[in-house]
Order: C-alpha cells, then structure tokens, then sequence
C-alpha cells in the first residue's frame, strides 16, 4: 500500500477521469487493487490508516481509492465521500490481525463470501465530527486521532471503536444466569463465546449465534447501535469474529468466513404494531410458517462482455438493477456489451410467509402476515407448519406504477431480511431445534426420566398430567398420551408396500358438555406443529391445499392447508359430524396413506400428511340414543370410521354420586391454590420432557410373548365379537387393518 505523494502520475491520471457512480471494472482492474496493496504493503510508513470496510469490500473505482488514501493534510470538507458499501452485498476474506482498509480475501484456504441478508443500496460516507482540525497540527497526530472522529453517515458508529468493543464482548462475556444443565459441555466460568469459536473450530460451521441480552448486558450502547444500525454493525462484527478466529485458529479452514447471528433482540414486534419507525432496524416477531417458495436465484454481480472486442466487465447490483455500461471501455462502442448469465454470481433466496400465531391474535380479527426473505445457508432451514422466533432487518421498497416506467408509488411494500431462524416454543412438545435436541436433555434429566420410566405406576401418573382439570375420563387420557408418544413408523419401499403409518387416530364421541372440546384445545396447545379447525367452518380445500395467483410471479402456486401444515403433528378437527360429506372425503388418503394427492389447475403433486388426527363428535340428537348404534348417531360412513384406532364414547351418566364428586372437583378449581393442584399432580415440564426423549430415542418392538398374545386375543375374541356385532347389524367389524394397526 503506497502513500499518496509516492505516486503521483498515477493520482493525476484518475482525477482527470470521469467516474460514473457505478463504473463497470474490467478482469485485470479489477484484481490490481488487491495486487498493489498486497505488494506495497509493507513500504506504508506514515499514510492514514483508513477505516476498516466490510471484510473483502473492494475499492469501486479509481476515485474512491484517492479519497480513502488521502492524508488528513489534503481534508477540506467535513465529509469525506468513501464509496465503499458498508453492507451487502459483502465478499468476505480472512480478516488479517491488522488495521487494513481491505482484509485479504482468499487466504489461510477460505473463500469469499456474501451476505445479501444484509443488502442495502446505501453507499457509505465517514463524516468526520471535528472538521476543524488546523492543518498546521501535527500530521501523525492527526492520523492517530482521526479514526476515532470518523463515524459512518447517517449513523454514530465508528467502525474500530465498534469492532474493540465486539472483541472485547467476546473474549470477556461470562454469562452469570447460565445452568450446567442448560450448557452441555460448556465451562460456565469462562468467556462463552470463546468457547463457541472453539466449537465452530472442531465442528466447521461458520456461524456464531449471538445472544442479543447478552451484548445488552454487556455493553447497552453497543446492544443500541446493533438494533438502530444492524446493516453497519454486523458486518463489523464479522471482521471483529473472523480476527479473534484466525488468530486462535490459524490453521483452520472453513466453508466460509464466519458470519454473526444476533437473536433474542428485546425488541420484540407484534406483526400488527410493525410501523415505518422500524424501517432498517433490527427487530424480531413470531408467527407460524404457512407458506415457502422455491430457491429463486438472486443476481448479485453482473458479467457482461462486448460483443465486437471480447472486452469483459463486473457489474454489481445496485438496489436490484443491473447497471449495463454503455459504452465499451476498450473499443469505445456504444450498446455493444452482451450480459453473460453463466459468468454472473448468483446467490440463493426464498420467499417465506409468516402468519400471526393464533395466541398471539386479538378475538374476531383476522390473522396477519408479513413476508420474509432468506438468503444462502437459511434457504429451507423452516417448513410450512413451523413456529419461529425470527430475527432480522425491516425494509421497505418503492412498487412500481407500471413495470415498464420507472415512476413509483407514494406507498412502499415491506418485508423483513432475516438473519436468524428460532424453531422454539417453550410452551410445546418437541419445540426445539433440531441441532439443539441433545444437548435439551442433561445427564441428570436423563436420569430422573429414566427413574421415572422404572415406577410399576408410570403409565396411570402421565394420565393423570395429562389435562389434571378434566375430571375422571382416565381412559381417553391414556388414549390421547398413546397418540402424542406415537407407534413405530414401518418401512417396506424396498418390497414395493411402502410405509405403514405410525400415527394414532383417535374419535371422541358422546353427549354434549363431556369435556371433549376441552382435550381438544388442550391437546392443540400442546404439540408445536398442531392445527384447530372445526367442521362447520372447514371446507376441503382449507383442510388440503388450494391454487391461488402468486402476487409476484404472477404464477399459480399451492396454497396448503390445516393437514398439510400439522405434518408430522395432530390436527384436532371439532364438530366432526357436522362436515360435509365432500370435506370429510379427503380424508380417507390422509389417515390411511398419510399423504395428500393434488390434481389441480395443471399442478400434479402428492404432500406429506403424516399428521394424527384427533376428532370430536355430538351425536345427531341432543343426547346419545343408546338404542342406536354408533354410525346411526353420528352419521358417519363405516369407511371413515374404520381409520380411526380408537373410539371413545363420553356420555353424562345422569347419577347423583357422580354429579356430586363432579360439582366438587370443579369448586376445588377456584378456591385451592395453584402450589396445591400443582402438588397433586405431576409437574408439566416433567410429562413434556418424558413425551419428548421417549418419542425421538426410544423406538419400540414387540416382544415373542406379546406378539403371541396379541395373536391369541385377536383370533379368539376380537373376531367372535365382531361377528356378533355384525349379525346384530350394531358396530364395526375388524378387518386386516385393524390387526395392523395394533
């Protein structure tokens, strides 16, 4: 890196060119920057040490290296215009230990990188906040000074002071609420994010999650710049990581640099108060997925090429338009350049619609959505049907009148760039993520739940924890816990019967006012990929899948519905007598195939459905008629009948004794206090911890002496009560089906 008075033939040649603001940079222009700093690196002795960019930032043309090499001599203004992008989109190289304007890219084996995640259209100026330093004052003073005066425009960080305050958050933060139980394999009374570094060292994921409330905790003012300015600040926090990574790892190679997540931000957003003073800034909000795109390609540098001289050149997307030159810089003709598609880089990004969390909704309002956009390592990371915590930038974009002008709308469009995926819900079963779900369980959980499963009593206890405020109907408890632990899932594709299904089905049925609604809604509130629907106001399509008009694309996609978003959940369906026959038709494929066929507006697809379906039914009467059978009060086909498991009927015994415990079960409710109803029961968060490990780590077989039992018990008497059931003309029979299923 050269000082400005050592070349000064070569300053006076780029001053006396015109720049355009987006100049398009040939194949050898292109790599000489990096060549030069590289080489003359170490003959720089008393020039300015620049501010440090975006790691791998290159220089966008010949005027903007004059005006960040300049000497603070040679300032005559209060901003210094540095044509720099302070976000994305960023190349990202090994961050040297040192005070460069651009880190090397490339070396110690990682490649560059970007993050479109952080995209902005903005330019970055440094304004320097005392502009009248004396020019007569000492020239290394100034140059030792004047980092510290320069902030980025329109903001107050100042990018080394930004990037010392994030280095020292990481090698010093010891996080003084954190649990040995919580932080498997981690020393709680040493620097955690140090220790995340090593982690990312012996596993080779280039991410470092960051706790939000712990930068707050930390440092409120940093906590503040990162939430006001996250599109300045992360990138300066990955040159922060990526030098406290290299310097501790030297020998590491990874996939690419290492990039920070922030989550948990404390500005926590409800969809319905999103307003334009978020715009820009760092917010999170929750919702449930019901709608993912396919990977759409996203042009982020453009390579075109003449088409009289061969003549190459770069051009980057500035605020998603391509900036075609006009001029060939070689042979000087006009409109000769040719875009070369498979030259150009490209990075991933998705379409995500998230829709407000039913809890989260106010009573008789429709639910609300925003559109999110995932870009590179998070494209498919959520599914429709997931609840998420997501983390990430507000943005605002101008519409178009007409796409063939350029005029906008006074009203912008919005959506959220995100940075950071939660798949958590504390109040859910199996609501963690994925790559998290050893480390949920320490060795003393493991312990107790182990303990637990030896108790001769275990299965009357989880009964009972189930829905403690429903009284009695042990039964059906232990039916639905049957359900929520789920059966063993078969696979015989290699004999051409594919799979056999591994979910329960379970009707309830009876008098009205027998708590079935209730277990329902308790059931629902439980699971986290669960859906409620009731019959009345279900239609087929809303329960399978709908074509609709994309409104960007313009093009047909498929819109899912409640089965296809409760995969691999239940879907708690009430009201069940009162669909209709053709709702309740699509659903003999999805209880018994476990998948979802669509033939539709020229879409032929087939979804997975592997939900288990939980039902509720009132007879067509007022009461249950006991001298009807089963299909005559409820009106429902002996086909649909036949692929549910279970069928429970709940009926009011009319007795007084009964009524009397039931009177005082309810009045208990109200004036005992909650340590008390807690005392009698078991803990919740022992029955979920219970559910969760059994249901992802055990994978049960029969054994020889319950297989001939079974075998006997279905030969003998399961078979001579269905044929009585059958002269009678009173239930349903048992088929090969239901010997499967058992």
């Amino acid at each position: 890196m050269s000082s400005p008075s050592s070349t000064p033939s070569r300053r006076g040649n780029r001053r006396g060119r015109v720049t355009p603001a987006q100049t398009p940079r040939s194949e050898d222009a292109r790599s000489s920057p990096y060549q030069r700093r590289r080489g003359e690196d170490s003959t720089s002795t008393g020039e300015l040490q620049p501010m440090p960019t975006s790691p791998g930032a290159d220089l966008q043309s010949p005027a903007a290296q004059d005006t960040l090499f300049s000497s603070p001599a040679q300032i005559h203004s209060s901003a210094i215009p540095l044509d720099f992008d302070v976000s994305s989109p960023l190349t990202y190289g090994t961050p040297s230990s040192r005070v460069e304007g651009t880190p090397r890219s490339g070396a110690r084996g990682t490649p560059v990188r970007q993050r479109p995640d952080l995209g902005s259209a903005r330019k970055g100026l440094q304004v320097d906040l005392q502009s009248d330093v004396a020019a007569t004052e000492d020239i290394v003073a100034s140059e030792q000074s004047l980092g510290q005066k320069l902030v980025i425009w329109g903001t107050d960080v100042n990018v080394s002071t930004c990037k010392e305050n994030f280095q020292r958050f990481l090698q010093r933060f010891i996080d003084p609420l954190a649990k040995e139980e919580e932080n498997i394999g981690i020393d709680i009374t040493e620097p955690l994010y140090m220790q995340r570094l090593g982690e990312i060292n012996v596993i080779g994921e280039p991410f470092l999650n960051v706790n939000c409330e712990h930068i707050k905790s930390f440092d409120k003012n940093l906590y503040r710049q990162l939430i006001c300015y996250p599109q300045e600040v992360i990138p300066t926090f990955d040159m922060a990581v990526n030098e406290i990574f290299f310097d501790c790892y030297p020998d590491s190679i990874l996939e690419h640099q290492i990039q920070v997540r922030p989550f948990n931000a404390l500005k926590t957003k409800n969809m319905r108060n999103l307003n334009p003073e978020d715009i820009d800034q760092l917010i999170a909000i929750s919702g449930m997925v019901i709608r993912t795109s396919q990977l759409i390609p996203e042009m982020q540098e453009a390579f075109f090429q003449c088409q009289v001289c061969a003549h190459t050149a770069r051009v980057e997307i500035d605020r998603g338009r391509i900036a075609e030159p006009s001029v060939c810089e070689r042979c000087h003709t006009t409109h000769s350049m040719a875009l070369i598609h498979n030259r150009s880089v490209f990075s991933d990004k998705q379409m995500i619609k998230l829709q407000e969390s039913p809890e989260d909704m106010p009573a008789g309002q429709t639910p609300h959505t925003v559109i999110l956009f995932a870009h590179n390592d998070l494209v498919d990371k959520v599914q429709p049907g997931d609840r998420v915590n997501v983390t990430g930038i507000y943005r605002a974009v101008p519409i178009r009148v007409n796409s063939r002008v350029s005029n906008v709308k006074s009203v912008y469009k919005t959506h959220i760039d995100v940075i950071h995926y939660r798949k958590t819900d504390a109040k859910r079963l199996h609501g963690f993520d994925e790559e998290a779900e050893q480390k949920l369980f320490s060795e003393k959980r493991v312990e107790l739940l182990k303990e637990l499963s030896r108790k001769p009593d275990i299965y009357e206890r989880l009964a009972s924890a189930l829905a403690p405020s429903i009284y009695e109907h042990e039964d059906i408890k232990k039916g639905i816990l049957l359900q929520l632990f789920g059966g063993t899932r078969k696979d015989f594709s290699h004999t051409g019967r594919g799979k056999f299904r591994a979910e329960i089905n379970i009707l309830l049925c009876g008098d009205p006012g027998t708590s079935k609604s209730q277990l329902l809604q308790y059931v629902y509130n439980l699971v986290p990929r669960g859906q409620y629907t009731s019959g009345k106001g279900s239609s087929a399509v809303g329960l399978t899948a709908y074509v609709m008009k994309d409104p960007e694309t313009r093009q047909l996609v498929l819109q899912t519905g409640a089965l296809v978003l409760s995969d691999n959940g239940i879907c708690c369906i009430d009201e069940f007598d009162k669909m209709n026959e053709s709702t309740r038709s699509v659903l003999h494929e999805v209880m018994e195939q476990q998948t979802l066929s669509i033939a539709k507006a020229g879409i032929i697809c087939q979804l997975n459905a592997r939900t288990s379906i939980l039902a509720a039914a009132n007879p067509i009467e007022s009461q249950w008629n006991p001298k009807k059978t089963t299909i005559e009060n409820i009106q429902l086909p002996h086909t649909l009948l036949s692929r549910f498991d279970l069928i429970f009927l709940m009926l009011d015994p009319q007795d007084e004794a009964y009524d009397r415990r039931l009177a005082h079960h309810l009045v208990a409710l109200y004036y005992q206090s909650e340590e008390q109803v807690e005392e009698e029961f078991m803990d919740m968060a022992v029955l979920k911890d219970y559910i969760a490990y059994a249901h992802s780590m055990v994978m049960p077989r029969l054994s020889q002496e319950a297989s001939q039992a079974l075998i006997e018990a279905i030969t003998k008497d399961m078979f001579e009560e269905a044929l009585r059931a059958l002269a009678d003309d009173d239930f349903l029979t048992v088929t090969g089906k239901t010997v499967r299923l058992l």
